[in-house]
């Protein structure tokens, strides 16, 4: 069976089953919640055989309003997740992935999904990341064997690593079949500032926005083409006048640096980010120590790259950076930029490039603990069953295209 065949049960018992047969036969198979990222990152191999999807489990399992918690089947549309919520005045503090259109709210794919990729927006700078917000998880191991660790109230920390160790983890360990997750109340008085300057003035803005007792909701770099840098920052309270507060405050501090705001309504309580579902050429995830992205906006790498856009959060270093328009950028400048990305600190991952095949770039390069991530791999997935050619920290990992295995 090959890996464009789509297997999707109906319920989690005939999903384990599944899971199972596949295991004492020894096949290979990819999990998988809506598929609508797939693409990204390290292609699979070409032995990696069916996608085992979630897409027909999703369902709200609980839901207690007054603790702020939520239960979920991870095939769950994040779109119809956060409708459910805002019925309720509430929200998951999580930006919509890169590629999320809202005119196709189902482009933002499922919120288990979202998990295994472990990507967090600029939301993270109150909020925290994606890991922050799960309490607890279930799994299906390799072998269809069914697990969950922590619990369904915040204070329940069991299974605490093991959460952690599965988000991020691109499908490569287990299969997450539900979620228990934190949510907020939505605070509706908010409002946004958008700063422009010279690159220096805004890093001086930043920093001391970030080393302030300010919280904003979000605090990002963009760079869009053939235009200056700029910061966009929202902020959220329980007033309108405690926002105009903030902003008053916080437009006291560009002036200070030279730089120049100006404020605008914030009428999307999630920012859309990308606002288009059509791959680009090129889709980086880049995460520095946030005071070097100044140096990294202005090095000979970054402004050779012509018609991108960059969008990061500006407290933690992460983010995105996408080609936009032109001919598709050749590798060698790819290469160079991530030359410079590891030399000031940080690391450059590449979701998708043109063509991806057998001798492009790969995804991400091998990470010190590789051995530790390959003992860990072997221990949840011993016959190597689980998206092949696909393991975070594993450069050319056993059976994927770039190993020659």
């Amino acid at each position: 069976m090959s890996s464009t065949a789509v297997l999707a049960p109906n319920s989690v018992e005939e999903l384990g089953q599944l899971i199972a047969d596949l295991h004492a036969e020894g096949r290979p198979w990819v999990p998988s919640g809506m598929g609508s990222r797939l693409h990204w990152g390290p292609p699979l191999a070409a032995d990696s055989g069916p996608v085992v999807s979630m897409r027909h489990l999703s369902r709200i399992v609980d839901h207690a309003v007054d603790d702020l918690t939520i239960t979920v089947d991870a095939g769950m549309p994040l779109a119809d997740l956060q409708t459910a919520l805002a019925e309720h005045q509430q929200w998951l503090p999580l930006n919509w992935p890169w590629g999320s259109n809202m005119a196709s709210p189902q482009s933002a794919g499922s919120i288990g999904g979202l998990v295994a990729r472990g990507l967090s927006g600029g939301l993270r700078q109150r909020h925290l990341g994606v890991r922050d917000q799960i309490i607890g998880i279930s799994l299906i191991r390799s072998d269809g064997v069914s697990a969950r660790a922590g619990g369904r109230v915040v204070k329940n920390v069991a299974g605490y690593d093991l959460m952690r160790l599965l988000c991020g983890s691109w499908g490569s360990l287990a299969l997450i079949t539900g979620l228990t997750l934190r949510v907020q109340p939505i605070r509706e008085p908010r409002g946004q500032l958008v700063l422009e300057g010279e690159l220096n003035q805004l890093e001086a803005f930043r920093a001391e926005v970030v080393g302030s007792s300010f919280t904003p909701e979000r605090i990002d770099w963009e760079l869009r083409p053939d235009q200056g840098p700029r910061i966009l920052l929202g902020v959220a309270s329980i007033s309108d006048g405690a926002v105009v507060d903030q902003l008053n405050r916080l437009e006291t501090i560009a002036a200070k640096q030279g730089v120049s705001s100006e404020r605008m309504l914030w009428e999307n309580l999630i920012p859309e980010g990308s606002a288009t579902s059509e791959d680009p050429p090129w889709l980086l995830r880049l995460c520095l120590p946030p005071a070097e992205l100044q140096h990294l906006f202005s090095s000979r790498e970054c402004t050779a790259l012509t018609g991108w856009h960059w969008q990061l959060a500006a407290g933690a270093g992460s983010g995105e950076a996408w080609q936009h328009s032109g001919a598709p950028t050749p590798e060698y400048l790819i290469e160079a930029l991530r030359r410079r990305v590891i030399a000031l600190g940080g690391q450059l991952s590449v979701l998708i490039q043109p063509g991806a095949q057998p001798g492009a770039l790969p995804a991400w390069l091998d990470a010190p603990s590789r051995p530790l991530i390959e003992a860990v791999k072997r221990q949840f997935d011993p016959k190597q069953q689980l998206s092949r050619g696909r393991l975070p920290g594993v450069a050319a990992p056993l059976n994927s295209a770039h190993s020659g295995n």
